[in-house]
């Protein structure tokens, strides 16, 4: 009996009720090997560490090692988040994720007038090499991986960390972690941005460049589709739209002379787990493959590290919600172990208080504990891709594959991801997701526990939510009047022209960002002063 032969036998129309995900994708009552038919088992599934990597980039996988666990951190002075740094080590955390305030994000000082209001409330304020020591005291940056979101000022950012680490006494080349930099998904989806994109582009692979040959464990870019998802776009377009911009960013540096095999195997990815559970282990397992195929038959990278796609995951924030949070706990553990299950490298967990405020101590720690319940006591780490081989697995991997390569085609027709952005077509797709969704919520066709269904009326919410001091603003203001008087100005002007200069005549910038560093130029200084050659860049609205 083949499966339309069992479903005429038990009277069951796939169209009798919508069942579908979260993307919009209708979903058979029943999957069978008739749904995989077309897919190979050695081409197109195959062995985990062995391409095209759907099962896994290493052969042994989480037996071997455990993913990262992160928690995003980042609040108030950057002695308050030193303090909550040394709070998750001392938890078991594997590594730090930093959060910056919206002024860092917008590469804005703490005295800037548009800051007012905002210093270290949704993230840690850095402003100086000054901020970026006190964020990092007493952490030898050469014991920990560090992660830092942060793209437009990326490069400043990055540069005081780098100087951070010299002035600790660190070899540079010993540094492990991630900086987001990726300009290409705030066009997309995020919206902060300082510079147009083609200036932008060059600042991003200046520091590939510098990073190929001064820091080979460092990933300097994390191509981000977390951020294309909270913005509303369905599971396809987050894979396809992410990893079009990671093939610009090769795209790029190949272009700026760079071997694709010296860049490759330093990139990273950084996707959103959201709540349709099997839809986003299709989609992890979806990403390799299409990455692996690409990598090497397109750009024609030799060696196999280049065709590993590694990532980093973040459960869903825009799951969360502010109605009974402790809800929250239970979507992000699902959330979670779907990362687990689609083979991730490294893992962060909201906490259940994120729609609220910045995590409390309390709830980061249940959001870490959280991972470490799935890794230690759920099993799932035991075996590689255990959900390999399953009908209903394999054959959303492939309908997502196929999805996204319709997308890729559609960009190239543009003109590429550059030319996409400028027409507004990520915008458009990622708004029309967003509103299908928004629709089926309202019309309860798709259930949120506590919003649309099972609503506990006038419930006082009771759990600890952190609160900011506005004390925070002002002596971040009055530590960078006190920098301005004890530094060389002379020395910090110097610095910042030949940033200008070299912004000018094309020399790579990250060894002039790191001598502005180095001498305690600000970070909106560095950012202000590149204005000029740079110019800025207003988004073309698109309805």
């Amino acid at each position: 009996m083949n499966k339309k032969d069992w479903l005429a036998k038990n009277n069951i129309a796939s169209n009798q009720v919508k069942f579908t995900t979260i993307s919009g994708v209708q979903i058979d009552p029943l999957y069978t090997e008739d749904d995989i038919k077309k897919i190979n088992y050695l081409s197109d599934i195959g062995y985990p560490g062995e391409f095209p990597y759907t099962r896994g980039i290493h052969s042994n996988m989480y037996r071997g090692k455990l993913w990262t666990m992160r928690q995003f951190a980042g609040f108030g002075s950057p002695e308050d988040t030193n303090k909550r740094f040394k709070l998750l080590l001392e938890h078991g955390q594997t590594g730090l994720s930093t959060a910056f305030d919206l002024p860092t994000l917008m590469g804005r000082d703490a005295d800037d007038i548009e800051s007012e209001g905002e210093v270290g409330i949704c993230g840690v304020a850095i402003s100086s090499l000054a901020d970026m020591e006190k964020l990092f005291e007493g952490i030898r940056l050469d014991s920990v991986s560090t992660s830092m979101t942060i793209n437009a000022p990326a490069a400043m950012i990055f540069a005081y960390y780098i100087v951070t680490a010299q002035k600790q006494g660190v070899d540079i080349s010993k540094l492990r972690g991630t900086i987001q930099n990726d300009i290409l998904k705030e066009y997309i989806a995020q919206k902060e941005w300082i510079y147009p994109p083609k200036p932008s582009m060059r600042i991003i692979t200046d520091m590939m460049e510098y990073c190929s040959k001064e820091m080979p464990e460092f990933n300097p870019i994390s191509v981000s589709g977390y951020h294309i998802r909270e913005a509303g776009s369905t599971a396809a377009q987050e894979l396809a739209f992410t990893l079009a911009d990671g093939f610009a960013y090769i795209e790029a540096a190949i272009e700026k002379g760079m071997d694709v095999d010296q860049i490759a195997p330093r990139l990273s990815f950084f996707f959103n787990s959201h709540l349709d559970f099997f839809e986003e282990i299709a989609k992890f397992r979806a990403a390799r493959r299409i990455y692996a195929r690409r990598m090497k038959n397109k750009y024609g990278a030799k060696n196999s590290k280049s065709w590993k796609l590694r990532f980093h995951t973040q459960t869903a924030g825009c799951s969360l919600t502010a109605q009974q949070p402790e809800n929250n706990i239970v979507r992000t553990a699902l959330q979670a172990l779907a990362g687990v299950l689609g083979g991730t490298q490294s893992l962060h967990t909201n906490s259940m208080d994120e729609t609220l405020a910045l995590p409390s101590d309390k709830a980061a720690k249940i959001a870490l504990r959280t991972q470490q319940i799935i890794a230690f006591e759920s099993g799932v780490a035991n075996t590689s891709d255990p959900l390999g081989g399953s009908y209903f697995v394999e054959a959303q991997t492939d309908r997502i594959e196929k999805e996204a390569e319709q997308y890729f085609e559609k960009i190239e027709s543009l003109g590429g991801v550059i030319a996409a952005i400028e027409q507004g077509y990520f915008q458009k797709e990622i708004s029309k997701a967003a509103y299908r969704y928004q629709n089926e919520v309202d019309r309860k066709e798709k259930i949120i526990v506590g919003v649309n269904k099972y609503v506990e009326s006038n419930k006082k919410i009771e759990i600890p939510i952190l609160q900011i001091s506005p004390e925070v603003e002002i002596q971040q203001k009055k530590n960078l009047a006190e920098l301005k008087q004890s530094r060389n100005n002379a020395a910090v002007q110097q610095a910042l022209n030949e940033l200008v200069t070299a912004a000018e005549d094309g020399t790579n910038l990250m060894p002039k960002f790191i001598k502005a560093a180095f001498v305690y130029a600000s970070l909106g200084e560095m950012c202000d002063c590149l204005k000029v050659p740079f110019g800025l860049y207003d988004e073309v609205p698109s309805f």
